[in-house]
């Protein structure tokens, strides 16, 4: 008799160490424990999704003929951590030893390894490419480009191909789908879920343990099993999908999902599978319902981005979170844990954030990442303030997208350059200035929008890093072409406004 280890993102029937293992002799291990709930001070909404889905899961695995094991967070025999209770099962059933899908973060991959407990490591299969697949494409690369990366994908998977071509005679059609925010959305976001009583108990429990967490944790409208996860597929092809392409750049003040999926949460934790997502999407493009653009942009996203980032993070290893190529080493800013600025942006990204547990790519790439890299925040606490507040967050997604695409931290290895912007762009696709105490076109004084100062000052004390590369050479010469004088304004000012930042103004 063996345990069969199943984590907390491993939702899935046909997960490998359950195809491997035998339900009639062998026991399936799932546990709510402490170290996994507070590494980082995760937001209660995660917390209460996932342990919710695992309740759930653990049902349908006994329905379905298993044998299981489940430790609640409150049980007085919990030791606490995932070894902890695999070791306390094996005395228990004097277990042959531990079978288990590989875990999405070094940290567990560590701790299972070093059990005195004999153990057996499974691939993940449910995603696309095998760590191999992705090394074997790396190799002899100068540049890890995901574009490329992605096509293979889709020949792998034939989604959206017309033979060996891509569907509609391009790869990618990222051009269309830059659309400044329109002034009506006609979608209501997200289907919602009423917490039945599974759900209910969960959030008595992470009210009780985790209240001081950021994030609220109230109202709770998860899906928290495959059933609900799949109407809510269907429920935003229908809605979301035929406009998603144009506007998933957007931001607007009054809307927080715009035509956003909000599909990965449960894409990550197993209740999806990313296939069966995609292929849903490309059904609405034969069928006519949605253009070619927003799911060509959509699938990219799975199997392109998602894929890519997971490939990134195995490929370099536990240090790759430790990494700091730009030397940033600014704390982080307690605007990122919700208190006052005079940033709109910010404001707004951060309030959804502690809302929903959710901002989209382009507010964690443009508003709160881009503030962090131009301020030159620690990038290992941008890493833990990312891991802690969305529910989509497990650290081989993450990391690669904080660490590599955000903060440049990882020296180039995702991003070609760093993606860093004014003011302008937030205001090109949001409306968030409007509604803001700083003036985004104003490049210097009292009112100048930070953006425009902190873009200046970011690239003139990283000039030696950064001057050579071609697509920057551009703002370069705008910079160069400056009068002394007027740089010298916009240098003083941004240590200025960074210094009263550093002091815990609510600047």
């Amino acid at each position: 008799m063996r345990l069969v280890l199943i984590l907390g993102d491993q939702l899935s029937p046909h997960l490998s160490a359950l195809r491997k293992c035998d339900k009639d002799t062998d026991i399936v291990v799932m546990a709510e424990v402490m170290d996994e709930a507070s590494y980082v001070a995760h937001h209660p909404k995660k917390i209460a999704f996932i342990f919710a889905a695992m309740r759930k899961f653990a049902t349908k695995l006994r329905d379905d003929g298993w044998t299981v094991t489940y430790t609640r967070l409150d049980d007085p025999d919990n030791c606490g951590s995932i070894t902890g209770e695999l070791i306390r099962r094996a005395a228990e059933y004097d277990a042959a030893g531990v079978v288990y899908t590989e875990p999405g973060e070094w940290r567990l991959i560590a701790a299972l390894g070093n059990m005195p407990l004999k153990t057996h490591s499974l691939p993940d299969d449910r995603f696309i490419a095998t760590h191999q697949e992705f090394d074997d494409w790396a190799a002899g690369r100068k540049a890890l480009r995901m574009e490329y990366f992605y096509r293979d994908m889709r020949r792998k998977t034939g989604l959206l191909m017309d033979g060996d071509k891509p569907e509609g005679g391009k790869w990618n059609y990222d051009h269309e789908n830059r659309k400044p925010a329109p002034n009506d959305i006609d979608y209501s976001g997200p289907m919602q879920f009423t917490p039945d009583d599974v759900v209910e108990d969960v959030l008595d429990l992470v009210a009780a343990r985790f209240g001081d967490n950021f994030g609220t944790l109230r109202p709770f409208w998860f899906a928290t099993d495959t059933g609900q996860a799949r109407r809510h597929l269907t429920y935003w092809i229908k809605g979301g999908l035929p406009q998603f392409g144009d506007y998933q750049d957007a931001m607007l003040d009054d809307h927080r999902f715009l035509y956003h999926a909000i599909i990965g949460l449960y894409v990550n934790a197993g209740l999806l599978n990313p296939l069966e997502v995609c292929r849903a999407a490309e059904q609405a493009y034969r069928d006519g319902d949605a253009p070619l653009n927003a799911v060509e942009g959509f699938i990219r996203q799975i199997i392109g981005w998602r894929e890519y980032v997971r490939g990134i993070y195995f490929r370099e290893g536990p240090d790759y979170v430790t990494r700091n190529a730009l030397g940033h080493d600014r704390e982080l800013p307690a605007m990122f844990w919700g208190a006052d600025t005079a940033m709109n942006c910010v404001a707004k990204t951060v309030a959804q954030t502690q809302a929903e547990a959710y901002a989209h790519h382009i507010q964690r790439l443009m508003v709160t990442g881009n503030f962090a890299l131009l301020a030159g925040i620690d990038p290992m606490q941008v890493h833990e303030w990312y891991l802690a507040v969305y529910a989509d967050a497990y650290e081989w997604v993450e990391a690669p997208n904080v660490i590599g695409m955000s903060q440049f931290a990882d020296g180039g290895i995702i991003a070609s350059k760093p993606y860093i912007s004014s003011g302008n762009y937030i205001h090109k696709m949001s409306d968030y200035c409007g509604n803001c105490a700083y003036r985004v076109q104003d490049k210097t004084g009292p009112d100048a929008c930070p953006f425009n100062l902190l873009y200046w000052h970011f690239l003139d004390r990283h000039r030696d890093r950064f001057a050579g590369i071609p697509r920057m050479g551009n703002m370069y010469r705008v910079w160069d072409r400056m009068d002394d004088t007027k740089r010298e304004t916009v240098l003083e000012e941004a240590t200025n406004w960074l210094a009263r930042l550093d002091g815990g103004e609510a600047v």
